[in-house]
């Protein structure tokens, strides 16, 4: 699954020069905890949130007065606009980009949305941690095929993918079957366990020629277990 199959398509934003009252305003009665920051030109500048404007509610304290530097929790507190306020440069990704890697952004960087920008730098939508908890929430049957149809055949060009056999209940996915390479074997349940409302994988899957070892043919049966 991919960050353009989960990610909102209408984007709303504000200029630089919007008031963070305006902001607030926005963010409160469009329900959505942070908008993207585009300047003149389309392009976007940073990320004003809810939590650049609590700066200002919680006020300044008195060991930010006694150090008397600009801090950039300082700066938000003396914000007046979206400029002011933003986190910059946003953190962005692309819409081609799995709903995996856009979860991990997430959690390194310690954001909870990101711009959706395409490859000529244009603002084509939103992924927030909310629409990453969505996509968790999928039935079985939409888990499986994406584990047949994007893992073991798009991304891994596995021939015999029909020879491994998928069963999913619960989130909890189990593989077994066998594949040709050894390597093919470790990585299937690597992948699978990225597919999005994927709880656990178990695999059993065998492989028949050990390309890490050259000359070696010993089929040998692996098993995975990840969370």
């Amino acid at each position: 699954m991919k960050v353009r199959d989960v990610m909102t398509s209408v984007v709303i934003t504000v200029e630089p020069g919007t008031s963070l009252k305006e902001v607030a305003t926005i963010l409160t009665q469009c329900g959505i905890s942070g908008v993207p920051v585009v300047d003149e030109d389309g392009e976007v500048v940073g990320v004003v949130s809810e939590r650049d404007i609590l700066f200002k509610e919680r006020g300044p304290s008195e060991r930010k007065r006694m150090l008397g530097r600009l801090t950039d929790a300082r700066l938000k507190l003396e914000a007046h606009t979206a400029a002011e306020a933003m986190t910059a440069p946003a953190k962005t990704i692309a819409p081609w980009r799995l709903v995996s890697a856009a979860a991990a952004q997430m959690l390194d960087e310690g954001v909870n949305r990101l711009p959706v920008l395409d490859d000529e730098g244009r603002l084509v939508g939103i992924v927030t941690r909310a629409d990453l908890v969505r996509a968790f929430v999928r039935p079985d049957a939409e888990i499986e095929r994406e584990i047949r149809e994007e893992v073991l055949t798009r991304a891994l060009l596995l021939e015999t993918a029909g020879t491994v056999t998928v069963v999913v209940e619960g989130g909890e996915v189990t593989l077994s079957g066998s594949v040709e390479m050894r390597t093919d074997a470790e990585l299937v349940p690597a992948l699978v366990a990225k597919v999005p409302g994927v709880v656990d994988v178990n695999s059993s899957i065998a492989w028949r020629e050990d390309n890490r070892r050259r000359g070696s043919g010993t089929p040998l049966v692996l098993g995975a277990r990840t969370t």
